[in-house]
């Protein structure tokens, strides 16, 4: 049995070769929600969805998120309709007194759809509009995201981190924003001095994350603070995985993150920018899994290879590098 832990497309990338090593009726993957929004009153949750479109078959494998081949035509039209009314794409951050009131799940990361800042394809609003009524229908986040799969034909058990909101919220010399307006909108060019999990103090893990998280787990190659931060910052989480076998596949070459703006949020949260800082982020790693070209030294067992996952083989190849350092940690 083997428990991921997933955000942005770092996790994904390696979970295309996980059956070479893990069988998908033995294998859990706990996604990160701190990046969700309410974005027009529907409920999107990013790298939930990314697991869905990708265990089903429909991820745009391009972009690595949103459904491939999807039309943006309802995206165009509120473009369209808030130009000729006068409102730009701009995120439009909904006042405090609007971030809690309403739906509960959706504090702290609620913002406007009129003009709509982030693309959202047609079929992908599908889901997103789906969640939305289940979850208005008493439905808990976890129980939704298992209809989902269902529906996706999900082979392995994807669980959100919790049922309560957590909200990544990017703090700026300038002002506080989410983490979607900072990296999508703001394409993560402003600096950051630190970086706050709002709610999670009063967070609980969603049910069954404990229960996964007894079996060895591997931290995949996502963002270390916005993509697997968030699940650290849930009480019960960080205990847990202090408790079990841990292998942690860097997101990194030395310096180099593969993608996003992992090295800058890694300094404002205190820990060196690339590999050498994994050891601060994740302090119960048993293992790592760096690049063959990655000098980096850990006092941990270390395994290296090509960790670059450009299809599925170069996913496989990762995925028998981690199952070797697990027998090494065993």
């Amino acid at each position: 049995m083997v428990t991921f832990l997933s955000g942005g497309t770092g996790t994904p990338k390696l979970l295309d070769g996980a059956a070479a090593s893990f069988s998908p009726d033995e294998t859990t993957v706990i996604a990160n929600t701190g990046d969700d929004v309410e974005l027009g009153g529907l409920l999107v949750c990013p790298d939930v969805d990314t697991l869905l479109f990708q265990g089903g078959g429909v991820l745009d494998r391009e972009r690595w998120w949103g459904i491939k081949g999807d039309t943006t035509r309802s995206h165009t039209a509120l473009q369209e309709l808030g130009e000729a009314m006068g409102i730009d794409d701009e995120p439009a951050y909904l006042p405090d007194e609007k971030q809690t009131a309403g739906r509960p799940l959706a504090n702290w990361r609620r913002f406007s759809g009129a003009a709509e800042f982030m693309e959202i394809g047609d079929r992908d609003r599908a889901v997103h509009l789906t969640r939305t009524s289940l979850l208005d229908q008493g439905k808990t986040l976890s129980e939704v995201t298992t209809a989902l799969a269902s529906g996706f034909d999900i082979k392995v058990d994807v669980l959100p981190m919790s049922d309560d909101p957590v909200a990544s919220m990017i703090h700026t010399p300038d002002r506080t924003m989410h983490f979607q307006e900072f990296w999508v909108a703001e394409e993560a060019d402003p600096a950051v001095d630190s970086v706050e999990f709002r709610g999670s103090a009063d967070a609980e893990p969603a049910p069954g994350v404990l229960e996964a998280l007894e079996d060895d787990v591997v931290v995949g190659p996502s963002n270390p603070v916005t993509s697997i931060g968030p699940m650290l910052s849930v009480p019960g989480i960080g205990d847990a995985l202090g408790s079990t076998n841990v292998v942690v596949v860097s997101p990194f070459i030395e310096g180099e993150a593969f993608s996003g703006p992992a090295a800058k949020l890694m300094q404002a949260v205190g820990a060196e920018p690339g590999s050498a800082g994994l050891e601060t982020a994740f302090p119960f790693a048993d293992a790592f899994v760096v690049d063959e070209s990655d000098d980096t030294e850990f006092e941990q067992p270390t395994v290296e290879t090509d960790i670059t996952m450009d299809d599925r083989s170069d996913a496989a190849r990762v995925t028998t590098a981690v199952e070797r350092a697990l027998e090494e940690v065993r």
